[in-house]
């Protein structure tokens, strides 16, 4: 965290300077919006709290309900999800209040009594090591808080308005604010009465039943399971040895998904209830919570649930639905005109609860939406960028649908239908998958060829950027790389050094020449009149030598940027290799030099080698407007 360059601090660092619109935010929904995000779940807190790190774009964000969300349904947060927390910076604190998952037990009947269940496998939840974030449980609706906090302590103060249900939208001619929306209020003194809103881009985050959706014309397209659950957070007294792990439990009488819950007592139970036909129509969504109880406490023979009090519960089937597209563009009409309306979340996918996705995918939507929405609205970025969100994000949401319905195909099996280890076997190699770190975005405008991935093996191009831990230069502290990128919208351009730089004369030091003075580098070509050297572009250097064996003063000044009124020095951008984790080692990155470029959502845009300017200057060229113009 970086602070005092604008003059000293003495309250909450993490209270930035207000700005923009942030100055004069209207108190009330005003007429006029450049982006309106309808609904605040996951999808749509996420990227209004992106969109809040650019002030001089005025984004709001409405909900039909008159206040935040006081319990949520997901509770399911995987480590990509962590890892991007750290990004918006409360993934400690977080962390510090949610359930951690460390391991998976699975019980099964047993073979001398099938009556009883008994303990089976245990397999370690992260046996391969793919992240250094944990697997967690919390709320969703403490998530969506700290994104809520996020937002109001950003430059553009911006805040919910709770109250206002979306009733349709249109498009226009206007040239400016060409989507114009019909909201309702639902509280207050106002309820019932009509608002309507001309916005640049409209963002529909409002959910499985969404009617952003239903009015730029998408449809769900998928096939039930024909499956039904009860789920129910409770506080219960039980002999069930492993209560505080997660389990999954295959008994005669059916199978349990337990999630321990954050706090120490709280648990969540999903019960199989059995398979349902189509003649009927939805009566088992009836089931009573007392059937629930009854159902899990014959499940768990021979230990017994006596619940307390049950916090929330519900009943599903399990459906796998994707919509056609993922914005208004309709298929005759691509490559003709830009997206104007966007879905995202659960509007767009659908897919049981069970593998703990839900949440995690749709937050990924968001931010991959936010960015691209910031750039183009401040003009740093052509309009044809936002075609690469449904193209980006649909292919991503297949395949969670094809991965779900494995493992609720899976979950719901009786005994003796599948091998017992099977399932946590399963769960053992999709658990990349299941941590959200399969996905890998095909080349387009912000994704390079892998060309020279030869260069950098462990920074796959389209997937997200894998930290490793590094030694900061100037204070020798050891953190890891990839924790430094911040949600604040900027591209990072990681500078890994060739062999002796930063010497006179090295590939790196011709590099960051070309970078800092030729009209043609990107910093030179896109980085706004006035503004700050690494306003866009966040250039940082990782060397080869120990932090100790490097002279600051033959650092290139590209890597020591002025910052603030003051223009005082960065020093927070040359990194050294860890004595103990050597990061050109333990990602295959050439000791002759490179350029990892990671996009604002954390994922690897290209790889380039240091001799290649003109190659990377063409890459920026792509998707940045010269001198944000």
């Amino acid at each position: 965290m970086q602070f005092h360059h604008h003059g000293y601090v003495s309250g909450d660092p993490r209270v930035q300077p207000a700005a923009g619109i942030g100055l004069d935010r209207p108190e009330e929904l005003p007429d006029e919006v450049d982006v309106l995000v309808v609904g605040t779940g996951p999808a749509g807190m996420i990227a209004a709290a992106q969109l809040s790190q650019f002030p001089d774009i005025h984004t709001r964000v409405v909900e039909r309900r008159d206040a935040r969300l006081a319990i949520g349904q997901a509770d399911g947060i995987q480590a990509r999800s962590v890892e991007t927390f750290q990004a918006f910076g409360f993934a400690g604190r977080i962390a510090e209040e949610a359930y951690r998952i460390t391991e998976m037990c699975f019980w099964h009947p047993d073979p001398a009594d099938p009556s009883r269940i008994v303990r089976g496998e245990r397999p370690p939840d992260d046996p391969a090591g793919i992240s250094e974030f944990p697997h967690l449980i919390v709320n969703q609706a403490r998530v969506l808080d700290y994104f809520a906090e996020f937002m109001a302590h950003s430059p553009s103060r911006m805040r919910p308005d709770y109250g206002y249900e979306f009733r349709g939208l249109e498009r226009t001619d206007d040239p400016d604010h060409p989507v114009t929306v019909t909201l309702v209020r639902t509280a207050g003194e106002a309820a019932g009465q009509e608002k309507v809103v001309r916005a640049r881009y409209v963002l529909g985050a409002d959910g499985a039943r969404s009617a952003v959706r239903a009015s730029i014309g998408c449809t769900m397209e998928g096939t039930s399971a024909l499956h039904a659950w009860g789920v129910m957070d409770v506080l219960a007294v039980t002999d069930f040895p492993d209560i505080r792990l997660k389990c999954a439990i295959s008994a005669e009488r059916g199978n349990i998904l337990l999630i321990p819950r954050e706090g120490g007592h709280l648990f969540r139970m999903y019960v199989d209830l059995g398979e349902v036909t189509p003649e009927d129509h939805h009566a088992i969504r009836a089931t009573t919570i007392d059937q629930i109880v009854a159902r899990a406490d014959a499940i768990l023979h021979p230990y017994s649930l006596d619940v307390r009090d049950v916090a929330w519960h519900s009943v599903y089937e399990v459906g796998h639905r994707i919509t056609d597209r993922f914005d208004d563009v309709l298929p005759e009409e691509v490559g003709t005109r830009t997206p104007r309306v966007f879905i995202a979340g659960d509007a767009c996918h659908t897919h049981s609860a069970k593998a703990g996705q839900g949440m995690n995918v749709s937050m990924q939507d968001g931010f991959n939406l936010a960015w691209k929405l910031g750039y183009v609205l401040s003009g740093r970025s052509p309009e044809s960028l936002l075609a690469t969100y449904s193209a980006e994000r649909q292919v991503v949401a297949q395949a969670l649908i094809d991965f779900d319905k494995q493992w609720s195909t899976l979950m719901a099996k009786k005994p003796g239908e599948v091998d017992p280890a099977e399932l946590a076997a399963f769960y053992v190699r999709t658990t990349e998958f299941l941590f959200g770190f399969m996905t890998q975005y095909a080349p387009s405008m912000v994704v390079a060829e892998p060309t020279h991935q030869g260069l950098a093996t462990g920074f796959p191009v389209g997937k997200r950027f894998k930290s490793v831990p590094v030694v900061r230069v100037a204070d020798a502290n050891p953190l890891h790389l990839g924790h430094q990128h911040r949600a604040d919208g900027r591209w990072r351009v990681y500078a890994f050094a060739d062999d002796g730089a930063p010497a006179p004369g090295s590939a790196l030091v011709r590099w960051a020449e070309w970078m800092a003075g030729s009209p043609d580098s990107p910093v030179q070509a896109h980085t706004p009149e006035g503004a700050q050297r690494d306003s866009v572009l966040d250039v940082k250097a990782v060397l080869q030598q120990r932090h100790a064996d490097v002279d600051l003063a033959q650092v290139p000044r590209l890597f020591l940027p002025r910052t603030g009124p003051f223009e005082l020095v960065d020093h927070e951008k040359v990194f050294a290799v860890h004595p103990d984790e050597d990061i050109f080692e333990l990602r295959g990155v050439d000791r002759g030099g490179s350029v990892v470029v990671v996009r604002p959502d954390q994922y690897v845009a290209g790889v380039f080698p240091l001799d290649a300017t003109a190659e990377l200057a063409a890459f920026f060229r792509q998707h940045l407007l010269v001198r944000g113009r």
